[in-house]
């Protein structure tokens, strides 16, 4: 799955992805193109979900180009856990 090889700190704080775009709005590779609606995080299971589903329709004609990748891990405490003893782990 992907996951950064390295980063500053081991956990992160929460971080809003909301407004307007930045950069990369519009298709560069290719004639068809994906465009979110919306901000998001998006985990590596989501792009690893989506990469299956596209794959069987591109078959070995296409070409797929994904351009996202989860820089952030999203931490999670697991189920029945008392409040304290730090901050979760980090959920892949």
């Amino acid at each position: 799955m992907l996951i950064p090889k390295k980063t500053k700190y081991r956990y992160s704080h929460i971080i809003k992805y909301e407004g307007h775009v930045k950069g990369n709005s519009e298709v560069n590779y290719g004639d068809y193109g994906l465009q979110a609606q919306e901000g998001a995080y998006i985990s590596n299971r989501v792009i690893e979900a989506g990469r299956k589903v596209i794959s069987p329709f591109v078959k070995k004609s296409g070409k797929m180009w994904i351009r996202i990748f989860p820089h952030l891990g999203k931490t999670k405490k697991p189920l029945e856990v008392r409040i304290g003893s730090g901050k979760g782990s980090v959920e892949s």
